[in-house]
């Protein structure tokens, strides 16, 4: 009961200063996560959670299930056909020369690795949590356009990599030994298949009947968004009795909900704001505790490195290869390419590590990736206000006919987390 009272003494703390704070360049992931941190090395007393805590694996789930579900609902497709072409060219080429660079870099510095393994690290840290620099995406003087490519790019590769990582893990746990060695090819066909069936069945026939329901009167106003959430816990739960990967369930379904019902989608966004701002910042602050305190001994010069080329080159060149010919400002390339923050699927992808990994192997994987994120949540967090307040000015006296002003339909953010 003692780690209850010191979360919620935690939270009820920042929201005495949120509002000072907002103004600033510290951010809730910023806190939490440094809370955390403390928590982790000089609360041992009482604050006893540890990374084989049921409790920690419990909220991280919870989390990414709502934020994969969410995240897709807020896309729509539809919309999304008018300005494909930044997040194409993000997710189509930036995506997957990310993957290669990180592979590449995470061979060369880490001896010990297969490529397979050096390939899990570059995935585990491919994904982006714009959020995390809330500015970039939220803050009205930057172009829809360039606020909108982030947050398209931020709400599918979430989703995109959940396969991927799920690929790489099963072959890297039977190369461990940590799994059978002929069956990581059936288990991630069956994980992806189930995951994306069952996830785009219960998202269409949910949005279909909720749809149904609600236009005749049936449905009462907060059921119209306890319905929703009801759609992505069974899409994961579903997903899972038969051997899927509920995160890919929960996304496809957020897909499939967002397509068959997209008047509904207000509702969902309304009703999980505050639901997963909280789940955000409390997961950030077992981040913190249990995840990155104890690794703080174990950086090595090889890890420090890591670090720095995967928030830097490694995300950075491949997104100027992405917008070459984009006809976009250098800067704004750099801007995009820097603002690429690791969060809640990165924190998700290396619990799923610990859990499934043993060895120097996990230790390696596990450490490069909390290492990565902790200084992504502060490096990101601390620019994101300064830069694009500087990045916004410039724009501002761009011509009308510059590609970033152009005229896009701005679809709904996630907000902090």
């Amino acid at each position: 009961m003692t780690e209850l009272l010191v979360i919620a003494l935690v939270v009820f703390g920042f929201a005495m200063v949120s509002r000072k704070l907002a103004l600033s360049p510290i951010t809730a992931p910023m806190v939490f996560t440094a809370a955390g941190v403390l928590l982790g090395v000089a609360g041992g007393e009482f604050f006893l959670l540890d990374l084989e805590s049921e409790a920690v694996t419990v909220l991280v789930e919870a989390t990414l299930v709502l934020v994969l579900f969410t995240d897709a609902v807020r896309i729509d497709l539809r919309a999304l056909r008018k300005q494909i072409l930044l997040p194409a060219r993000l997710l189509g080429i930036g995506l997957p020369l990310t993957i290669v660079l990180g592979t590449a870099a995470a061979a060369v510095l880490f001896g010990n690795l297969t490529l397979v393994e050096a390939a899990l690290i570059a995935a585990i840290l491919a994904p982006t949590d714009a959020a995390l620099g809330q500015a970039v995406v939220s803050d009205k003087r930057l172009p829809v356009r360039l606020r909108q490519g982030l947050n398209v790019e931020s709400g599918l590769n979430d989703g995109i990599m959940v396969p991927v990582v799920t690929v790489f893990l099963a072959i890297a746990a039977t190369e461990t030994g940590a799994a059978g060695a002929t069956n990581w090819g059936v288990f991630a066909a069956q994980q992806i298949g189930f995951g994306i069936l069952f996830g785009v069945l219960v998202g269409a026939l949910g949005a279909w009947a909720l749809n149904h329901f609600a236009r005749a009167g049936f449905v009462d106003g907060i059921y119209r968004q306890l319905a929703t959430i009801a759609i992505a816990v069974a899409a994961y739960a579903s997903a899972g009795v038969v051997g899927g990967n509920g995160f890919i369930a929960a996304f496809a379904a957020g897909l499939a909900f967002s397509y068959v019902a997209r008047d509904e989608c207000r509702n969902v966004q309304d009703f999980t704001e505050d639901e997963g701002e909280l789940l955000g910042s409390i997961t950030f602050l077992i981040f913190g505790a249990v995840l990155a305190a104890p690794v703080l001994g174990s950086l090595t010069w090889q890890i420090a490195l890591y670090v720095a080329l995967s928030l830097t080159v490694v995300r950075m060149v491949p997104v100027l290869i992405a917008l070459a010919w984009s006809r976009t400002r250098f800067e704004t390339r750099l801007y995009i390419g820097w603002f690429g923050p690791r969060g809640l699927a990165s924190i998700l992808f290396a619990l799923l590590v610990f859990d499934r990994l043993s060895g120097a192997v996990a230790d390696t994987v596990f450490s490069v990736a909390v290492w990565t994120i902790l200084v992504s949540v502060f490096a990101h967090g601390a620019t994101a206000s300064p830069w694009t307040s500087r990045l916004a000015r410039r724009l501002a006296s761009a011509p009308a006919s510059a590609p970033e002003l152009r005229e896009v339909e701005e679809m709904p953010t996630r907000r902090r987390l």
